[in-house]
């Protein structure tokens, strides 16, 4: 089936009891045995295990990322601990990508590192750097692309080429442009971890996270610690999600052509020093996004001349754009990285990775285009 028909029909099917076109949601915690000889015959026994609707989503954003198997979880943190709980043992070394989700820097560093796990924060987007820093004890190569903020590319094929001869997972954040414009495992990447609270839900309604695979084994090693930590999708959310998913490719590709002209608009615009966009040929790594992605996403990231305080005059005066801490949703919005989602990384560490005191990241929504770069121009006005 195509990408657009799986994401409508992949993982449901109407409910045989009532021809319902949408799944039930099945709130239940517990489910009843007939007896002790046909315990689990129907597949479920208590929802922290597996539930029906959730298993629904599994099955769909498996399809949609082509892997065998998928699990969800309550949030997209929650899909990033699983992953690195079910890789990293005490003594373990893991490579990730020098800028990621401020998130995944914090469990890495501050908490992983409580066990004697360590980690080594390189630039995925030169493969050499990950063969260098691989060492006897590595257990796991995490990468992030596009990067947020920076929306720095890393050449998955490549990547994934040295783990593969190392003999070591490969994991991929594919948050920011979704199984619709890149597809890590057909890259030969091993697990993609998705944040579904941004593109997949696309609507600010829910917190969630999923995990695909290619092997089989891993998901067995997944599903182990998802059961054990709880790190669980409700029903809800995952009946959300589905209803999320049908409109997908459509979301993106309006909300990527928004993004472009508004890319093209702060580019010309004399109070911004830098833009980054990928779909831009000024970008540096514009060939690599032409050749590993379908579309550059929606995601735009600019710097004022006037550094800092530039900025929070310029947050403080939009009106359209939402100041707020997300991503992927319908409506478009605007972060300061420095004081919201990497506020917990060290001065020196965002400087190393060029995310600047003066970075405004956006989230460029399903809008009139022009009507969003009205409320820029108007802001900017005032800068």
């Amino acid at each position: 089936m195509g990408f657009r028909t799986d994401q409508i029909h992949a993982g449901t099917e109407p409910d045989p009891t009532t021809g319902s076109i949408l799944p039930p949601i099945y709130q239940s915690t517990t489910f009843v045995q007939e007896s002790i000889e046909s315990y689990m015959a129907k597949g479920y026994s208590y929802s922290r295990a597996g539930n029906p609707t959730v298993a629904a989503f599994e099955k769909r954003i498996a399809a949609l990322e082509g892997g065998t198997a998928a699990t969800a979880y309550g949030s997209g943190m929650a899909a990033t601990v699983a992953v690195m709980l079910a890789l990293l043992d005490a003594g373990a070394h893991c490579v990730v990508s020098d800028v990621v989700y401020g998130g995944t820097h914090r469990f890495a560093t501050q908490v992983m590192t409580r066990f004697g796990v360590e980690f080594s924060f390189v630039d995925t987007s030169d493969p050499a750097n990950v063969e260098r820093a691989l060492r006897p004890e590595t257990r796991l190569v995490f990468t992030e692309t596009p990067a947020n903020p920076t929306l720095k590319l890393t050449d998955l094929a490549a990547v994934s080429a040295v783990t593969r001869e190392a003999g070591i997972p490969h994991a991929v954040d594919n948050t920011f442009l979704t199984p619709y414009y890149q597809r890590p495992l057909e890259l030969g990447a091993d697990l993609v971890i998705h944040s579904t609270t941004k593109y997949l839900d696309g609507h600010n309604a829910t917190l969630g996270g999923a995990v695909v695979v290619a092997d089989p084994e891993l998901d067995t090693k997944l599903r182990f610690v998802q059961k054990s930590a709880g790190l669980i999708m409700s029903p809800q959310v995952a009946w959300l999600t589905l209803q999320g998913t049908k409109t997908l490719s459509e979301r993106m590709d309006r909300q990527s052509a928004n993004a472009m002209e508004i890319a093209r608009y702060l580019e010309d615009h004399p109070k911004v020093a830098r833009v980054g966009y990928p779909g831009l040929p000024s970008h540096p790594q514009h060939d690599l996004a032409r050749r590993q992605q379908k579309g550059f996403g929606a995601m735009v990231w600019f710097e004022l001349t006037g550094g800092l305080e530039a900025g929070k005059r310029l947050m403080n005066s939009v009106r359209l754009w939402s100041l707020a801490e997300n991503l992927g949703s319908v409506e478009s919005l605007i972060t300061h990285p420095v004081t919201m989602t990497h506020g917990d990384m060290s001065p020196a560490e965002r400087e190393a990775v060029g995310i600047t005191d003066g970075l405004v990241r956006l989230s460029v929504g399903l809008e009139d285009p022009e009507d969003l770069i009205d409320d820029l121009d108007r802001a900017l006005a005032q800068v």
